[in-house]
């Protein structure tokens, strides 16, 4: 009975090859670790990382010491103007000037749109969720239409942190785009004379070899 039977299972390919007949090896460049930088390379990175660390400083020292003399909600507030500059100081380093610039443009573009949508509602409304969800759909709608599809994720992100924090402070919400569109704006100064110094000094210095 037994012999008579259809026999049902999955059947295995031999050592060394894979279904359809074909022989297969594994390859031993797939797992190859990655080559250990030079020391220029090394030097080069060193440099660049204490070049971002010393603007990031300034970022947040302009945010949260020198324009809060100017203008300051609270301690809290201040803080965050500091962190919302350093992420600016941070997106705007690149490996090259044009792409900071570009990284610069970027920031700038997608900030504004925020800044237009969120300080409109604010203006008017008080934070809610459905407001949350209907303005990050516009501005990824927004940047899309002007041309900036790039910076979708950016704006959407931006609204998102401005009407979360006002949530927060609701006396006087509206002011939270104003300040964070100035935070962004001293991260991005920050960041772009960083780049520029980066390629001028720094890259001259370390890698005299590269073209700029």
């Amino acid at each position: 009975m037994a012999a008579g039977l259809p026999r049902f299972g999955v059947v295995m390919p031999a050592p060394g090859r894979v279904s359809g007949g074909r022989a297969g090896k594994l390859k031993p460049d797939r797992f190859r670790l990655p080559a250990l930088p030079s020391q220029a390379e090394v030097r080069a990175a060193a440099a660049d990382s204490f070049l971002l660390a010393v603007a990031c400083l300034i970022s947040y020292w302009l945010t949260t010491r020198a324009l809060s003399l100017v203008y300051s909600i609270s301690k809290d507030d201040d803080a965050l103007g500091g962190l919302w500059a350093v992420i600016a100081t941070v997106f705007l380093f690149r490996d090259s000037y044009n792409k900071s610039l570009a990284a610069a443009v970027s920031r700038m573009a997608a900030t504004l749109v925020s800044f237009a949508l969120c300080l409109a509602y604010l203006a008017f409304l008080p934070f809610h969720p459905w407001g949350l969800a209907i303005l990050v759909g516009l501005s990824v709608l927004v940047t899309a239409v002007i041309g900036r599809p790039e910076d979708e994720i950016t704006a959407g992100i931006t609204t998102t942190v401005v009407l979360v924090v006002a949530s927060l402070s609701p006396h006087d919400a509206w002011r939270q785009p104003i300040l964070r569109l100035a935070d962004t704006a001293i991260g991005v100064a920050v960041g772009v004379v960083a780049a520029w110094l980066d390629l001028s000094a720094v890259r001259q210095l370390v890698r005299p070899s590269e073209s700029p």
